[in-house]
């Protein structure tokens, strides 16, 4: 949530810079101040009145001590008119309060400076590539056709069990499942960072802290009964660890772990690029969180860019790295880099990883602070990072990897399989 001090001292350039995520922001900022306004001068008003009634109340006890009961009474009739005037007033503001926050939610985050402008995944800017383009051999297979063939993946099971988006994963698909989740932990520890195992379902404080609620594209899977929500990945409950905290300056840079099971639902995915692992509603994840000063959470964000590069030459996968335009970006990030492996089989790039910088846009709505070496309470950085989703990089692993004997697993892969070669 942006901040309204930012609000009303950088108006003309929080316009400018929302455009780039295509939000017109003009009508909803003057809506914001005019709010704060009046939500500053009704605050006024009461505390004008509830001081004078703290006088009076002085007063009248000094009178009923002097023996002027009668004064003291005219007074006291004072003091209730103004308890009654004050509840009118704090009703108000707590009206206009709500009214602004509930305006204040409806902002995405401020671009970063070097984000591009652009409305749709077409205008994100390539700013890296590595490996070459697999050459396959004659008669292979994209993967939902693989995982049949060498029966390590069921979504007929899974549609029969669950519904579509939901496969079992069974004998090497299960190992291969599991070796890539203790490799991308195992890799993530040795890079500093603290795993958790954090639960599966969050409260509707957390999914606001974070932004995922209100949620506007309804992706999120919802209990009614208990009021809770499905996570759609372990940025969220790992993030809300840290609401309503104060850190010190010197606990910074906090780095956090996770593998958790992902839920989405994916409303309105159709088509012939969600075939197979491209897009499920439950999916495995790995997800980095880091916690950092401001100052130092855009250096953070090229070491964590770096670290999801180093997972996928470790997988000996070619893969190239975006920087997301304005209109394809998430609407808390202000800058993320995402990265895609190509995947041979069916020739296309698949999105396997998001890595994004929040500044201080999730901070201010979790309440997420820190005192510096002054004493002063500022808000902390956010940034997370999948490191990695594993259908797509199944998807990748399985096709490029395939030769007429079965499919190869990477090097890195291998002391967790313990096999070298599905077959």
């Amino acid at each position: 949530m942006l901040q309204i001090s930012f609000i009303r001292e950088n108006k003309e350039q929080a316009i400018r810079l929302l455009a780039i995520k295509n939000f017109n922001a003009s009508e909803l900022i003057d809506e914001v101040i005019q709010l704060d306004d009046k939500r500053k001068a009704t605050q006024k008003l009461l505390d004008d009145q509830l001081s004078e009634s703290n006088k009076l109340a002085k007063l009248i006890g000094d009178l009923y001590k002097s023996g002027d009961t009668a004064k003291a009474n005219e007074f006291k009739q004072k003091t209730a008119d103004l308890k009654l005037s004050s509840k009118v007033l704090a009703d108000d503001l707590a009206l206009i309060s709500k009214n602004l926050a509930d305006k204040l939610i409806e902002f995405p985050n401020i671009p970063h400076s070097s984000v591009p402008a652009g409305k749709t995944a077409e205008d994100n800017e390539i700013i890296y590539e590595e490996g070459g383009i697999p050459i396959l051999y004659d008669g292979a297979k994209p993967h939902w056709e693989l995982i049949k063939q060498y029966d390590i993946i069921d979504f007929d099971l899974g549609n029969k069990v669950t519904g579509a988006g939901f496969p079992f994963y069974k004998a090497a698909g299960a190992r291969l499942q599991r070796a890539l989740i203790n490799f991308f932990l195992d890799e993530a520890i040795k890079s500093g960072y603290t795993e958790f195992q954090p639960p599966l379902f969050v409260n509707e404080d957390s999914a606001y802290g974070t932004g995922q609620l209100p949620d506007k594209e309804g992706q999120m899977y919802y209990i009614g009964e208990d009021n809770f929500y499905l996570i759609p990945t372990a940025e969220v409950p790992i993030t809300n660890i840290y609401r309503n905290v104060i850190l010190k300056e010197d606990e910074f840079p906090v780095k956090n772990v996770a593998y958790s099971n992902c839920f989405r639902r994916e409303a309105g995915s159709y088509g012939k690029d969600v075939r197979g692992l491209n897009r499920l509603h439950q999916f495995d994840k790995v997800e980095i969180v880091q916690i950092q000063h401001p100052g130092k959470s855009y250096e953070t964000l090229e070491a964590m860019k770096d670290y999801v590069a180093s997972l996928l030459r470790k997988l000996e996968l070619p893969f190239r790295i975006l920087r997301l335009c304005g209109g394809d970006m998430s609407f808390t990030s202000a800058l993320t880099y995402d990265f895609e492996v190509f995947s041979a089989a069916q020739k296309m790039w698949l999105e396997v990883s998001s890595v994004s910088n929040f500044e201080s846009f999730q901070a201010n709505r979790l309440k997420l602070r820190f005192k510096d070496k002054d004493g002063k309470i500022n808000l902390a950085h956010t940034l997370n990072g999948s490191a990695l989703a594993l259908p797509r990089i199944v998807a990748a692993l399985l096709e490029n990897n395939q030769i007429p004997e079965g499919i190869k697993i990477p090097k890195a892969l291998q002391s967790y399989t313990g096999f070298d070669l599905i077959s």
